[in-house]
């Protein structure tokens, strides 16, 4: 999809029919894929132009693209807090159950994560953060803790890296100090922020580069992005899981020392000096 979406692949496909097959990527396991007419509802398109999608992508018709969107949750699509609620706090479910459930979840997410490993992406990622002369991170809600988190850690590797708007003073603000051939790197997953969205679509529209790091291919961040991570976090949570977005952030942290080890090194070096100077105890 992302690949699609750049014209980096054989397959080419319109604006509208791009548009419906992201949709239909984040419908998995809803009702509307057991019918062709069902779904071409949802989509608001004509059940033709879902069986040319079929045949753009190699399938012999939508029958066999619908095998592949089938799965055995057929859990009915609602509002994103509330259908978290009801799973987070089923009555008749003990607290170490929650926890136990909980915990899983964010094995199984991150267990996905590796196995799904994009190298590709995370090396363009590591390419465009440690080339850049300024890197903003940006994230909210939730999001703000990995963001910062991510700065923390770059941080350890290079000094020009900051929160956007870290001090309140205005994302706009922020973003008009950045100049062409910096980096934002934007953090978001479903629903996504359409502040967040709409400040990495900007960036982009300005000259910046950008990294996304969100959820699925369909999401709004990758088409604005030159690179994007892609992290599973289906969890039981009321809110997004970020258990498996801060793995892959330290993910990226590594990945980005390991790119420059003398710079590390002497970055890290400094660190240790200026600990042992102020007394700090680690």
């Amino acid at each position: 999809m992302v690949a699609i979406a750049r014209g980096e692949a054989p397959i080419t496909l319109g604006a509208k029919t791009r548009e419906a097959l992201g949709r239909i990527l984040d419908l998995t396991g809803s009702p509307a894929l057991l019918s062709i007419t069902a779904l071409a509802e949802v989509l608001e398109v004509n059940p033709s132009t879902l069986t040319r999608l079929a045949h753009s992508l190699g399938y012999s018709g939508f029958p066999a693209f619908q095998q592949v969107l089938l799965t055995a949750s057929m859990a009915a699509p609602g509002e994103f807090y509330s259908r978290q609620a009801r799973a987070a706090l089923a009555e008749g479910t003990s607290t170490q159950s929650r926890a136990v459930q909980l915990c899983r979840e964010n094995q199984a997410n991150i267990d996905r994560f590796a196995e799904h490993f994009d190298t590709d992406a995370f090396e363009a990622a590591v390419g465009l953060l440690m080339s850049a002369p300024r890197v903003a991170v940006y994230g909210i809600r939730q999001f703000h803790a990995i963001a910062a988190f991510l700065v923390y850690g770059l941080r350890m590797i290079r000094s020009d890296v900051a929160l956007l708007d870290a001090n309140n003073l205005g994302t706009a603000e922020g973003l008009a100090m950045l100049e062409k051939g910096d980096v934002l790197l934007a953090a978001s997953c479903a629903p996504y922020s359409a502040q967040v969205v709409e400040t990495a679509r900007v960036a982009r529209e300005i000259g910046l580069a950008t990294v996304a790091l969100t959820d699925r291919a369909s999401s709004p961040l990758v088409d604005s992005s030159r690179a994007a991570i892609l992290v599973p976090h289906q969890s039981s949570f009321i809110s997004n899981s970020i258990g498996a977005f801060t793995v892959a952030a330290e993910c990226l942290i590594n990945a980005c020392a390991a790119a420059r080890p003398d710079q590390t090194r002497k970055a890290l070096a400094g660190r240790d000096r200026m600990i042992e100077r102020l007394g700090i105890e680690m």
